[in-house]
C-alpha cells in the first residue's frame, strides 16, 4: 500500500510551476523538485508538520525536516538573500518542532516587493529521504489557492516486500575512491553560503561522483544536504575545509573552490554578463559605452535572416539522412570552435557553445523533426519548424531566463538549415534606427553601418571587441555589455546616450527634447570642430601633436581623410584576415592596402603586420592550446611557426606605391632581438623583389618589458607606438577581454602612466613616439598623453575633429607640472578625478 506525505500552501496565493520561477537555480531543479508561490499576504506558515532544522542568517529562509526525513526548504522570495534580513521576522527557532499552519516567517510585503527580484516562494523538496513527488489534480500553476490547501504530495516507493522505502543508503566507496583529500578555503561570497552557492556544492559532488563534507571550526556537514549546509550560518571571510572522498576527488575540490573563492560566483551564470557600472534610473537600461555619441530613434531587433530551404521533402529515408549529416557537420564546427574557445581562454564563448551542442544532441528536437519529415517535410523545413516550437515553448513559460535561451535556439537553428540552404542578404534596417541585438560580428556591423542606422545596442561583446573597434572607426554610437535584459526591450521612440552609457527606451516627451537639444549643440561644435581638423592641432603652450586615424581598410582611411587626419597611425591587417575560410592573397593584401595609401595622398600610413592570438583567433591558423593564450603565441611571436604566411604580407606591403608614405609596424614586441630578426628578414625579402629602399620599420610597445626597455628599441626602430589596451592589461594582469573587469582596466592607473613615462624617455632624442590605442581618443587621457611628451595620438576617423580641438585648448606644460603628483596616487580612478577637475578650472589669463 502506497504511503503519502502531503504539503499544504504556506499562504494564500497563486501557484507557479518551479521552471516558471526566474531564477536558473530553482527553475533547472538544482535544488530539488517543488513548487512555487507568489504570496497575497505577509506571513508564511509551515507546509508540514515537522523540526525547524535551518533559519537563514538573513532571515529569509526556513528548513523544516519531518519525521520521516523530508526536508523541505521554504524561500521567501528570489534574492531576498541581498536584504540581509531587512523587513523580514523570523517567528521561529533551529530546533523548534512545528506544526502544520503555524507561522514560520513574516514579512513586509511592500518592502520586500520594491526591493528584492520577486515575491515568489519556492517550496522545495532540499532532501526526499527517498520519496518521490506524486501526480496531483488540483490545484494547478496559475491558479489562486488558500492556506492549508495540499499542493504537493509525496509518495514513498515501495520496497522488494511492497513496503514503502525511505532514504537510500550513502554509497560505499572502495580502493582508491576511499582516499581523503582536503583543502583549506577562505569563502569569499558577499552573501555568505545561502541557497544558490549551497545547490552548486551539492551538484560538484553528484558530478564529480565524489562525497563531499564542509568543515568550519567543529562542524563538519555533508554537502548533500542543504538545510545542514545553509545551517552552518557561514559568512564572508570565513575558513572553511574541503574534505572528498572519491576517485576525482581533485576535480572537485577545484571546482568547489572556485565557486567559494570566487566573489562573483553567487550572481550570474558565466555566459551572463554583469550589470555595467552606469547607474541606469528609472525605465532606463544601462551598458558600456563602446563608441559615444547620442541618438533618437525607433528600436529594430536584428537577427540575422533564416537560410531558405525546400518546404516539402523526397522520401521520408533519404531527409532523415540529410538531417543527420547536417547535424554531425555541425556539431564537428561547434566542437571546433570550442576547443579554439577554450584555447583562448574565452570562457563564456565555450560555455554557449557547450551549451549550443547540447541542444544539437537534444533527442527530443531530433525526434520533433523527424516527425515533420513523416509527414512530408524536407529536412532543413523539418528542424525549423521543431525548433520554432521549442522556442514557442520556452516564450511561452513567461521564464525570462528561459527565454532568453531562444537566441541560442535560433542561432542553432540557423546553422543547421545553412546545410540545406541559401543564406539570404541581411535584413533592411530602417535608416536612422537603434539596433537591438545579442551581438555582432564584425561584418554583420559593417553591413549595418552601410545602412546609416542611429546607434546600436548589444547585450554582449565588449569595449575592446572587433565590433567597437568599427563602431568607433565609423563614429555611429554603441553600448555593450547590457544584458539578458536588452532581451525585453520595447519601446516606439527610445534614447541612446552613449556618453553616460545609458539606453531610454520609452521616454517622455521632456527627455525628448532635452536630447535633441544635446544632440543640436554636440552637432554645432562638431561642425566647427571638423571646419578645422583640416589645420595643424597645436597646443596653447606651442606643442604640435599629430592627429592620426586607427582605420581597418581602404573604405575606413577615406573616411579618415575626409575628417582631416594627419595620416594613418594604426592599419589593422588582421581584419582582412578574419571571417574568411583562408589567408587572403598577396594580391588582395596589396590592393587594400594601397587603397589606404591612395586615400591619404602622400600622408604616412602605419599598417600593423598580422595580429591575431588570444581575443583574435582564425579558423583556418589552428593555433597550439596554452593554459593562458594572451601570454601564447600572438603578434611578432608567429613568425617561428607561420612564416610563409607573414612573408606574403611582407611581399605585399614592398609592392606598395609610394614606399615613402608606407610605415610598418611590429606587434607584441618584447625584445630588441625581436625587431633585428624581423628586419633582416625584410631586407632579404626585398632584396628578392628588387626593393631598393625600406620603409620606416617600428614596434608596438604593449608589454612591461618593451617600455621599460625602449631606450635600446628607439636605437634601432624608427618609431614605437604605444598600445594602451594590451600595456594595461598586462601591467594590471586584468583580461581585457573580461567584462567583470570592464570598469577597472584603466589606463591612467599610475603603473601604466609610469611605464608610459619611461617609453618618451627611453625614446627621447631618437624616434618619435605615439599612441594608437584606445586611450588616445579619451578626452582626459589624451590630455595626460600629451603632457608625458608623446607626439602622435591615433584616433578613430570620427574623433580626430574632437581631438584636434581639444589639444588646441590644453596647455600642456601647465598640466605636465601636475603629473608628479598624479603619479603618486592609488589607481586611475583618483587620476581621473584630478585630471577632470584640472582641466574644467577656469583658465587663467
Amino acid at each position: 500500500m502506497a504511503s503519502f506525505f502531503d504539503i499544504q500552501a504556506p499562504v494564500d496565493g497563486v501557484l507557479v510551476a518551479l521552471d516558471a520561477v526566474p531564477d536558473p537555480v530553482f527553475a533547472e531543479g538544482t535544488l530539488g523538485e517543488g513548487l512555487a508561490i507568489d504570496p497575497l499576504g505577509d506571513t508564511l506558515h509551515a507546509p508540514c508538520t515537522g523540526e525547524v532544522v535551518q533559519c537563514a542568517r538573513t532571515a529569509h529562509a526556513v528548513t523544516l525536516r519531518s519525521a520521516n526525513g523530508i526536508e523541505l526548504l521554504v524561500h521567501l522570495g528570489l534574492d531576498t538573500v541581498n536584504l540581509d534580513g531587512a523587513g523580514l521576522e523570523l517567528l521561529v527557532d533551529v530546533g523548534q518542532r512545528v506544526e502544520a499552519g503555524e507561522p514560520l516567517l513574516r514579512f513586509d510585503i511592500d518592502r520586500v516587493a520594491q526591493q528584492a527580484m520577486s515575491l515568489i516562494t519556492p517550496l522545495v523538496v532540499a532532501e526526499p529521504a527517498g520519496w518521490r513527488l506524486a501526480s496531483l489534480g488540483a490545484p494547478r500553476s496559475g491558479e489562486t489557492v488558500r492556506r492549508g490547501e495540499v499542493i504537493m504530495r509525496l509518495e514513498a516507493p515501495a520496497s522488494e516486500d511492497g513496503l514503502p522505502r525511505g532514504d537510500e543508503a550513502k554509497p560505499q566507496r572502495t580502493g582508491e575512491a576511499t582516499r581523503e583529500v582536503t583543502r583549506d578555503v577562505t569563502l569569499s561570497l558577499a552573501a555568505g553560503l545561502h541557497a544558490r552557492p549551497a545547490a552548486r556544492l551539492r551538484a560538484i559532488a553528484r558530478e564529480h561522483d565524489v562525497d563531499l563534507d564542509i568543515g568550519h571550526g567543529e562542524m563538519r556537514v555533508e554537502a548533500r544536504s542543504l538545510s545542514r549546509l545553509m545551517n552552518m550560518g557561514l559568512v564572508k571571510g570565513d575558513r572553511l575545509t574541503l574534505i572528498v572522498h572519491g576517485a576525482r576527488a581533485t576535480a572537485a575540490l577545484d571546482a568547489a573552490e572556485r565557486l567559494l573563492s570566487n566573489p562573483e560566483a553567487d550572481g550570474q551564470s558565466a555566459n551572463q554578463v554583469d550589470a555595467p557600472p552606469a547607474e541606469a534610473g528609472a525605465g532606463q537600461l544601462a551598458g558600456l559605452v563602446a563608441s559615444q555619441g547620442l541618438a533618437i530613434g525607433p528600436l529594430y531587433r536584428y537577427a540575422a535572416p533564416l537560410p531558405e530551404v525546400p518546404t516539402e521533402g523526397d522520401d521520408p529515408a533519404s531527409e532523415r539522412t540529410r538531417l543527420g549529416e547536417a547535424l554531425q557537420q555541425v556539431g564537428h564546427a561547434l566542437e571546433e570552435a570550442l576547443k579554439r574557445a577554450e584555447h583562448a581562454g574565452q570562457t563564456s564563448e565555450a560555455e554557449i557553445l557547450d551549451a549550443h551542442l547540447a541542444w544539437l544532441e537534444d533527442p527530443a528536437l531530433y525526434d520533433a523533426a523527424e516527425r515533420r519529415i513523416d509527414d512530408g517535410r524536407s529536412a532543413g523545413q523539418a528542424w525549423k519548424e521543431a525548433l520554432d516550437d521549442e522556442a514557442d515553448r520556452l516564450q511561452a513559460t513567461g521564464n525570462k531566463l528561459l527565454a532568453a535561451r531562444i537566441a541560442d535556439l535560433r542561432d542553432l537553428q540557423r546553422q543547421v538549415m545553412a546545410c540545406f540552404g541559401t543564406v539570404p542578404s541581411a535584413p533592411q534596417v530602417p535608416a536612422g534606427a537603434i539596433v537591438i541585438a545579442d551581438d555582432l560580428t564584425p561584418s554583420e556591423l559593417i553591413a549595418l553601418a552601410d545602412q546609416r542606422p542611429a546607434g546600436i545596442c548589444l547585450a554582449a561583446g565588449g569595449t575592446t571587441s572587433h565590433v567597437a573597434i568599427l563602431a568607433r572607426a565609423r563614429g555611429l554610437p554603441c553600448l555593450v555589455a547590457m544584458g539578458v535584459a536588452l532581451e525585453s526591450v520595447e519601446g516606439e521612440l527610445a534614447i541612446l546616450d552613449a556618453e553616460r552609457g545609458l539606453l531610454e527606451p520609452q521616454p517622455d516627451s521632456a527627455s525628448l527634447d532635452a536630447m535633441r537639444e544635446r544632440i543640436a549643440a554636440r552637432e554645432r561644435v562638431q561642425g566647427i570642430a571638423r571646419e578645422a581638423a583640416r589645420q595643424p592641432a597645436t597646443t596653447r603652450d606651442g606643442r604640435h601633436v599629430e592627429v592620426c586615424a586607427n582605420v581597418a581598410g581602404g573604405a575606413e582611411a577615406r573616411i579618415a581623410a575626409r575628417e582631416g587626419a594627419d595620416g594613418i597611425g594604426l592599419l589593422r591587417s588582421e581584419f582582412l584576415f578574419l571571417d574568411r575560410d583562408s589567408a587572403p592573397s598577396v594580391d588582395e593584401q596589396r590592393r587594400e592596402y594601397q587603397a589606404a595609401l591612395d586615400a591619404l595622398g602622400g600622408k604616412p600610413v602605419v599598417v600593423r603586420t598580422l595580429d591575431i592570438g588570444a581575443d583574435k583567433q582564425l579558423g583556418y591558423l589552428p593555433l597550439p592550446r596554452v593554459a593562458n593564450p594572451a601570454l601564447g603565441v600572438r603578434g611578432i611571436r608567429l613568425w617561428d611557426s607561420q612564416a610563409a604566411l607573414l612573408d606574403s604580407q611582407l611581399r605585399a606591403l614592398l609592392a606598395l606605391e609610394p614606399l615613402d608614405s608606407l610605415r610598418i609596424m611590429l606587434p607584441m614586441v618584447s625584445g630588441i632581438g625581436e625587431l633585428r630578426a624581423l628586419r633582416r628578414r625584410l631586407e632579404a625579402l626585398a632584396t628578392q623583389l628588387g626593393v631598393s629602399r625600406l620603409p620606416p620599420l617600428g614596434v608596438m610597445i604593449e608589454v612591461p618589458s618593451a617600455a621599460l626597455c625602449a631606450a635600446s628599441l628607439a636605437a634601432e626602430a624608427d618609431f614605437l607606438s604605444i598600445g594602451t589596451n594590451d600595456l594595461t592589461q598586462y601591467t594590471l594582469a586584468m583580461d581585457r577581454e573580461d567584462p567583470h573587469l570592464a570598469a577597472q582596466l584603466d589606463m591612467l592607473h599610475p603603473a601604466v602612466l609610469r611605464l608610459i613615462q619611461e617609453t618618451v624617455k627611453g625614446a627621447a632624442r631618437r624616434c618619435p613616439v605615439g599612441v594608437c590605442g584606445t586611450a588616445a581618443g579619451d578626452p582626459l587621457a589624451l590630455a595626460v598623453l600629451v603632457a608625458l611628451g608623446v607626439d602622435e595620438l591615433s584616433v578613430e576617423p570620427a574623433r580626430i575633429p574632437a581631438v584636434k580641438a581639444a589639444l588646441r585648448e590644453l596647455d600642456a606644460a601647465a598640466l605636465g607640472e601636475q603629473l608628479p603628483a598624479w603619479l603618486t596616487l592609488d589607481d586611475g580612478v583618483a587620476v581621473r578625478a584630478h585630471v577632470k577637475a584640472w582641466l574644467d578650472a577656469p583658465v587663467v589669463a
